[in-house]
């Protein structure tokens, strides 16, 4: 079994919502950064955080 790109938590640590400059919270199950304030899911791509809100996905 091989694992995906690691991802550095000191990168992620340093990034905010792009729609409301609030931190984010890491879910590496789903490989995606969370921003309860925008209510959006922004998804991680070969390590790489994809910080466009066209590209998030909506929470409920």
């Amino acid at each position: 079994m091989t694992e995906g790109p690691k991802v550095d938590r000191k990168m992620l640590e340093a990034l905010v919502c792009p729609v409301t400059q609030a931190t984010l919270s890491y879910d590496a199950e789903a490989g995606e950064l969370i921003s309860r304030a925008a209510h959006l899911a922004f998804p991680i791509r070969n390590g790489i955080p994809i910080m466009l809100e066209d590209e998030a996905r909506k929470l409920d």
